[in-house]
């Protein structure tokens, strides 16, 4: 009696705590990157700058943060004596809360904070490029595998003396205001950021 009350023991951390640190560890990397972007510590972000530049690791460690909520729902339901269909069937409430905790802190960080976090950073220059006349303004596509990925692709882009000011939009588009007769897109388009995340002009805009 007294091993099955330790085994159905419930003091375990609180399911949507769990899913949303599930749901942020995948993105630590991204995080780190645009931290260190925003207040300029260049050594750092040259330090993670090789993570970023790897297209798959970001998706793995999405997946990795799904196995990770798995084996806790496992170790929970082996707690409470429920490792069974039923077991399962009744502790539902429980397993929903989590894995719709992590898929929805993975959708805040996409659609919400990474990009209003990118765009902040850049905001001064792209205040200045409204009053500015005679630039050009394209919209680029950019395959980057996760939003925190933003921050990246404009540092590398502004380092083109022409352009002006550049914003992202979500999911992969990110708006180019340049001076034309400093620079052009084809000249843009092939900065080497763009060796490892394929860019193409988003045509009508």
């Amino acid at each position: 009696m007294e091993n099955k009350a330790k085994c159905c023991s419930k003091n375990v951390k609180p399911q949507i705590g769990r899913g949303i640190l599930y749901g942020i560890l995948p993105h630590g990397f991204c995080i780190a990157f645009i931290i260190f972007s925003i207040i300029g510590a260049t050594t750092f972000t040259s330090l993670l700058k090789p993570f970023m530049l790897n297209s798959y690791f970001f998706p793995l460690l999405i997946f990795l943060s799904f196995i990770f909520a798995t084996l806790s729902a496992f170790i929970y339901l082996k707690r409470n004596c429920s490792w069974s269909l039923r077991g399962i069937k009744n502790n539902k409430n429980y397993l929903l809360t989590l894995y719709f905790s992590v898929i929805g802190v993975n959708l805040l960080l996409f659609l919400v904070i990474f990009p209003l976090v990118a765009n902040y950073k850049f905001q001064n220059s792209n205040l200045i490029s409204s009053s500015v006349t005679g630039l050009t303004s394209k919209t680029i596509s950019v395959t980057i595998p996760c939003s925190g990925h933003a921050p990246l692709i404009m540092d590398e882009v502004k380092k083109d003396n022409g352009v002006v000011s550049v914003r992202y939009i979500p999911l992969n588009n990110f708006e180019i205001k340049y001076d034309p007769q400093k620079t052009s897109l084809n000249e843009i388009l092939s900065l080497k950021i763009f060796e490892s995340f394929k860019a193409s002009e988003v045509y009508g805009k």
